[in-house]
């Protein structure tokens, strides 16, 4: 089933066809005009001309009540998904043919387990991130794309006896420093960012990745953000060339209140102080992405988008419902799908 774009707009966002009513919480932009995007009952669709047909793909076997809340692709062909849901409804499925026909890879061994993220460095390696399990957050990694799977049992992972989690709102709690997951947390007790021990990336040259991956070390910092309760803290990190670190968030459950909805910290090599933004976001973001053509970061949430040019002052966009970003993408429930017109952008 096809669809073919239409042209309506909301802010810079040029809003296109999806051909679907589900609810879109993935989005994984590759580049040379192919997209892929997940979603509620087992939704994957992808674009080959930038957006101007999006194509429904053949469902995943078994995925008709799942949440695909997490898409990752390398081209048109290839790409995994993975759905979030308590125990075994959190799986990952793999296509290589164009979404024609899927391969189950994994399914959550951990009963009381839920899956937030996933995220790969090249077609082998990457990473699952999911809520603690027994007091110790839930990391896996392969490095056969997909096919294997091992899980880092690193003390420094414990949650201890606080009340957090991570967020699967839009894929993008966890992100990549080199080739090492870092990921940030919310809940009751605060919103912290993990990062790892980067001796690991020196041992990637030894290889002994695997090795050094099985006990990953993470160093735990909180961030002068909404968290003090279970449906606040941080959503979405973003990290731009020169390593400046976002992170955005809020409550989910008041969607227009700002306040400490995002910071930033420069990044050289080890963290600076994080900052709160000045003029934060009109609302709960849910996902931030760096634009790097106009050096700007934008971020998305359920009341609208926003952008700033550095971190610290954002500009609303627009007011429309958003869930999950991969530039020039956005995308959000009931089949939204929208691209950016950079040329909408207000300048700096």
């Amino acid at each position: 089933m096809s669809a073919y774009a239409q042209e309506l707009t909301s802010g810079p966002w040029v809003m296109q066809v999806s051909g679907t009513t589900a609810g879109l919480r993935g989005i994984h932009a590759v580049g040379g005009g192919v997209a892929w995007a997940s979603g509620t009952d087992g939704t994957v669709l992808r674009t080959e001309d930038s957006g101007y047909m999006w194509q429904t793909c053949s469902m995943p076997p078994g995925a008709e009540k799942l949440d695909f809340r997490g898409i990752w692709a390398w081209d048109e062909n290839t790409a995994m998904v993975m759905s979030s849901g308590p125990g075994d409804l959190s799986r990952i499925y793999k296509t290589t043919d164009g979404c024609a026909h899927w391969t189950l890879l994994m399914t959550n061994p951990d009963k009381d387990g839920f899956w937030d993220a996933m995220v790969f460095s090249d077609r082998n390696r990457g990473f699952i991130l999911g809520d603690p399990v027994d007091g110790r957050f839930a990391l896996f990694f392969t490095l056969d794309g997909g096919k294997t799977w091992s899980r880092v049992n690193a003390k420094s992972l414990d949650a201890g006896n606080s009340k957090i989690g991570a967020f699967a709102a839009s894929n993008s709690a966890m992100i990549l420093h080199g080739t090492l997951p870092m990921f940030g947390t919310s809940g009751p007790d605060g919103p912290w960012l993990y990062t790892p021990d980067l001796d690991c990336t020196m041992l990637n040259a030894a290889r002994d990745f695997a090795g050094c991956l099985a006990s990953l070390r993470f160093e735990r910092e909180r961030l002068p953000m909404t968290g003090d309760s279970a449906t606040s803290g941080v959503f979405a990190l973003a990290a731009s060339p020169g390593w400046d670190l976002t992170a955005v968030g809020g409550d989910y459950t008041k969607p227009n209140a700002s306040g400490s909805a995002a910071a930033i910290t420069a990044w050289d090599g080890l963290p600076n102080a994080w900052v709160a933004a000045a003029h934060p976001p009109h609302g709960y973001r849910s996902a931030v992405a760096y634009d790097e053509s106009d050096d700007a970061w934008i971020a998305a949430g359920p009341n609208g988008s926003d952008v700033s040019y550095d971190g610290k002052t954002w500009i609303p966009l627009d007011n429309g419902n958003w869930n999950a970003l991969s530039l020039p993408w956005v995308v959000g429930p009931k089949g939204r799908i929208a691209k950016l017109d950079a040329a909408k952008l207000p300048k700096k």
